[in-house]
């Protein structure tokens, strides 16, 4: 039976200050892309809650700082 393992692989654009984020009339929200299988993709887009882009990216970067651990626990 086969098995399968979740990790987390992310690209980061180092050049861009807001990767993963996206003006959507004033409102930031986090835009990226999860494979729930090996031929499928799904585009997700969460809202920030906020209008300011320093809070946007803090946010960001907890949720994918959350996002990294539970797949490191998962794999573990």
């Amino acid at each position: 039976m086969p098995t399968s393992t979740q990790t987390a692989a992310l690209r980061i654009n180092l050049d861009n200050a807001n990767h993963h984020l996206w003006n959507n009339h004033g409102t930031w929200f986090l835009h990226y892309t999860v494979h729930p299988t090996p031929v499928t993709k799904e585009r997700i887009r969460r809202t920030l809650g906020t209008r300011d882009i320093r809070i946007a990216r803090d946010r960001r970067d907890d949720f994918f700082t959350q996002l990294t651990r539970q797949t490191d626990a998962v794999a573990a």
